[in-house]
C-alpha cells in the first residue's frame, strides 16, 4: 500500500464493503463482502491449536476462522454431556482436529465421522448449481489415513447416507457438538432434525455452510430455525452460523 494515500484506501474498504452482488428479493440472499474491523487473532498464538492444525493441513477445505472456531467450541462445550458428531466430512481435516482438541481438553467424547464418502447427496430446488457428487475425492481409508497421523484414538468413521444410512447405530447417544457441513438445504434439515432431540442442554449445533453465496438453501434453512425456542443461534461473520440448546 506504500504510496496509496490513506483516504484512498478508506474508500476503497468503504467500496468492498458495500459493494453488492445482488441486493436480495425473494428468490436471491443479500450478498456483500465482508471487511470487519476486528484484528485480534488468537489463533496465531495457541500453541495447541497450532500443532494440532498443522496436521489437518491440506486435508480440508474449511478456512482458519472456521478451524480455530470448532476446536473453540469443542474446548468449550467439554464439560457439556455427550458425544461430537461431524456429517459432511470431506477428507477428514475438521473431524480430526476436533477430535484431538477433544484429547487435549480431556474429553471423552467419541468424535463420529459421518459422509457418504462419495459426495454431496439430496440436492434440490432450493440448492442452485448443486447436483450431487460434489467432493467426491474423498474415502474412508483416506480420512482413517489422517486420523492415524494425527494419533486420535477417539474417531469412529461412518459411511453412507445420514441418518438414514448411519443414524441407527447412534440412535441411543447424546451429542454436545455436531458440524453440520452438508452444502445443501435437505441434507442439512435431516441432520438437524435428527440431531436436535439428542443434543444436551448447552450444547451447539454449526451449520458450516450459512454465511456463503453458493449454498442459500442452508442459510434459508437456519434463519427459519432461529425463530424457533429453546436455542441462541448467531452469525460469526466466517460463514458459520452457531446454534447454542438453551432448554
Amino acid at each position: 500500500m506504500a504510496g496509496i494515500r490513506t483516504s484512498t484506501v478508506l474508500r476503497m474498504l468503504d467500496h468492498l464493503r458495500n459493494e453488492r452482488f445482488d441486493k436480495g428479493t425473494r428468490d436471491v440472499l443479500p450478498q456483500s463482502v465482508l471487511i470487519p474491523f476486528a484484528t485480534y487473532s488468537p489463533w496465531l498464538t495457541d500453541p495447541a491449536f497450532i500443532e494440532d492444525d498443522a496436521k489437518v493441513q491440506g486435508q480440508t477445505l474449511v478456512d482458519v476462522y472456521r478451524r480455530y472456531a470448532l476446536a473453540q467450541l469443542v474446548r468449550q462445550t467439554a464439560k457439556v454431556p455427550g458425544d461430537i458428531l461431524e456429517v459432511g466430512v470431506y477428507q477428514g481435516g475438521t473431524g480430526c482436529l476436533m477430535a484431538m482438541t477433544a484429547k487435549r481438553v480431556g474429553s471423552n467424547a467419541t468424535v463420529f465421522l459421518c459422509d457418504t464418502y462419495e459426495g454431496v447427496v439430496k440436492s434440490g430446488e432450493n440448492d442452485p448449481g448443486w447436483k450431487n457428487g460434489e467432493f467426491r475425492n474423498t474415502s474412508v481409508e483416506i480420512v482413517k489415513e489422517l486420523a492415524t497421523r494425527c494419533g486420535v484414538d477417539n474417531v469412529k468413521v461412518l459411511k453412507g447416507i445420514f441418518p438414514e444410512d448411519t443414524g441407527g447405530p447412534l440412535t441411543d447417544r447424546r451429542f454436545s457438538l455436531c458440524h453440520i457441513d452438508v452444502d445443501v438445504y435437505l441434507s442439512a434439515k435431516d441432520v438437524y432434525e435428527w440431531v436436535w432431540p439428542r443434543l444436551s442442554v448447552g450444547g451447539v449445533v454449526v451449520f458450516d455452510d450459512y454465511g456463503f453465496r453458493g449454498t442459500p438453501g442452508v442459510s434459508r434453512l437456519v434463519d427459519a430455525l432461529a425463530t424457533l425456542p429453546d436455542r441462541v443461534v448467531l452469525y460469526n461473520l466466517a460463514g458459520h452460523a452457531v446454534m447454542i440448546r438453551t432448554g
